[in-house]
């Protein structure tokens, strides 16, 4: 069975009523403090950490005076624009003792559905994990509408999970996993320790959200295991309310384990060969010789633009001899590249007239 320390990249989701105090709107410090110290402790041994985390509308709603029932749209995004900058502070102050840095990051269910502000977000995320901060990040309820919202954050956590190619995501529930039925109104209910595959009998099994603050029941919980799985990403459903709740988990808390697909590379890869492609590049010799040692596609080893596509688009890679030998997410678009290609990375502010990216397409972003 995964554990934690095992975990090369790591997705926390953390609901609401862990975070805030369900009576008072008040932020739960001791608990924040705790959690702080867990994830120092996985940093400590090598492990990147991404925290998904909800509590802006709920600390927010508390400071404006608005009632505990379900809020209109407007007021739940002014709820959410009072209450996120405590909820930044607020991980700031619980980590930096810890000497980590935190970054904010508000997305929306478009920038993972747009392939260019997936692509965006992605390598975003990618900096702050290679600079050693931890990514806080949650749904930007202050613009979000129902429309394009994900609706609660195991969603948004298993898409990032998957946008940053997680080895694991923990979800902290106020339940210590995945039960037959709800074990409140079923006292014959068993909890699965380990679930291989989700069936449509687990699937029948999933019931709704429980808590007055929390929005994600068993069911999304269930759509977030099938995302972060069918992606290579195990997942756990554990209860969070432990003073260090990723320990406790690590200890042998009551859990329950989904298990991974395949692995994050492997399952990024077939995605990207699946989509079809919007155009071509063609390279010479010494590219196709570099993509084959793992290296990322320079400009310099392009010798002809096929197109149109945008940035984000999947293109085919050929060879000088008009064979396709991959695919990739471009992180130019066809006017982009042809204005590039053939030229070292160095000499791309100049011919495009802003910086740019030194790849092409990243070895990340290819399947060969």
């Amino acid at each position: 069975m995964a554990t934690l320390s095992t975990a090369r990249r790591l997705v926390i989701k953390i609901g609401s009523a862990l975070l805030v105090d369900r009576k008072t709107g008040a932020l739960r410090s001791d608990w924040l403090q705790g959690l702080a110290a867990d994830v120092a402790e996985l940093k400590g041994q090598g492990t990147d950490v991404v925290l998904v985390s909800s509590g802006s509308i709920a600390l927010g709603r508390g400071v404006l005076g608005l009632p505990a029932e379900t809020l209109a749209l407007e007021q739940s995004q002014a709820a959410a624009a009072v209450g996120q900058i405590r909820l930044a502070r607020a991980y700031e102050e619980a980590l930096a003792p810890h000497d980590i840095t935190t970054a904010q990051v508000l997305v929306t269910l478009e920038d993972s559905a747009n392939r260019r502000r997936y692509l965006n977000s992605r390598a975003t995320l990618e900096q702050l994990l290679g600079f050693g901060a931890v990514p806080i990040v949650n749904e930007n309820d202050t613009v979000a509408t129902d429309e394009i919202r994900f609706g609660d954050n195991d969603r948004l956590a298993a898409q990032i999970a998957v946008t940053v190619g997680a080895d694991m995501l923990v979800l902290l529930s106020d339940v210590d996993g995945f039960y037959s039925a709800n074990p409140a109104d079923d006292a014959a209910a068993r909890r699965f320790d380990t679930i291989d595959e989700i069936t449509p009998e687990i699937e029948a099994m999933a019931g709704d959200a429980g808590s007055g603050l929390s929005k994600g029941g068993m069911k999304t919980k269930l759509m977030a295991a099938k995302t972060a799985t069918a992606a290579g990403c195990a997942m756990v459903i554990t209860e969070g309310t432990a003073t260090r709740p990723l320990k406790a988990l690590e200890d042998g808390a009551n859990a329950t384990w989904f298990t991974a697909q395949s692995d994050p590379q492997a399952a990024r890869k077939r995605w990207i060969a699946a989509i079809k492609p919007r155009g071509s590049v063609t390279l010479d010799d010494g590219a196709v010789a570099a993509l084959k040692r793992g290296k990322s596609l320079l400009p310099a080893g392009v010798s002809a633009v096929a197109g149109p596509f945008g940035r984000g688009d999947s293109i085919a890679l050929h060879d000088a001899q008009g064979r396709a030998i991959g695919y990739g997410l471009t992180r130019y678009s066809s006017a982009e590249a042809e204005l590039i290609a053939g030229h070292q990375s160095a000499e791309i502010e100049a011919l495009l007239g802003y910086p740019g990216r030194a790849a092409l397409i990243h070895r990340d972003d290819m399947a060969l």
